[in-house]
């Protein structure tokens, strides 16, 4: 209960900041190429529940329905996408997904149902038991999976055998010691990550 209002809290006061900017991002999306500003992708949630997760638009449109992944240097990236993707600005839309309670601000990433397939099962019901996040450890520790995936012969085999199984680890130590002040660490060194960048 104290996560979910804590989450609810800090979702409505950055909507309420960064409506505007959010604004200014919708438009620059839409003015550098064809296509709805905000994305939405099939993710599998808590209890293995599907929804649709938002994200502003980084890819031309319609790019991203056969390959989920994304490395460094994909030709589906736009210009403004670029620009997007490597501040993390493009993951704002999310606080949507916060306030609807399909996520919270730290958990697990939620992954495509395509990805929650190669899940163990022992890791599976972990992981899924919890509502997944906009950032995690496991985000953290990965992010730079763009370079890694685009020096990758088969970006999808090395993300599904080497970073995949990693991640899940991460994520259930995240989960095995979660409180408000783990959440509050992870957040912390996201913000420096970001705002470093």
């Amino acid at each position: 209960m104290v996560k979910r209002l804590f989450d609810l809290s800090l979702a409505a006061i950055l909507l309420a900041v960064l409506s505007a900017p959010m604004g200014v991002i919708a438009l620059f999306i839409r003015l550098d190429s064809a296509g709805p500003a905000l994305y939405r992708q099939e993710r599998v949630g808590r209890h293995g529940r599907v929804f649709r997760i938002h994200k502003f638009r980084t890819m031309h449109q319609r790019a991203q329905e056969d390959m989920p992944l994304t490395a460094d240097g994909d030709a589906r990236i736009t210009r403004a996408g670029g620009w997007l993707r490597a501040r993390r600005l493009d993951e704002l839309p999310q606080l949507f997904d916060v306030l609807s309670g399909n996520m919270s601000f730290v958990g697990p990433r939620p992954e495509v149902p395509r990805y929650v397939a190669h899940y163990p099962d022992a890791l599976r019901s972990i992981i899924l038991s919890v509502r997944p996040g906009i950032t995690d450890p496991a985000a953290l520790a990965h992010r730079h999976e763009g370079e890694m995936l685009a020096r990758a012969p088969d970006p999808e085999q090395c993300y599904v055998q080497q970073m995949l199984p990693t991640k899940l680890r991460l994520q259930a130590d995240y989960i095995a010691q979660a409180n408000l002040l783990t959440d509050l660490a992870v957040l912390w060194r996201t913000a420096a990550v970001v705002f470093t960048r």
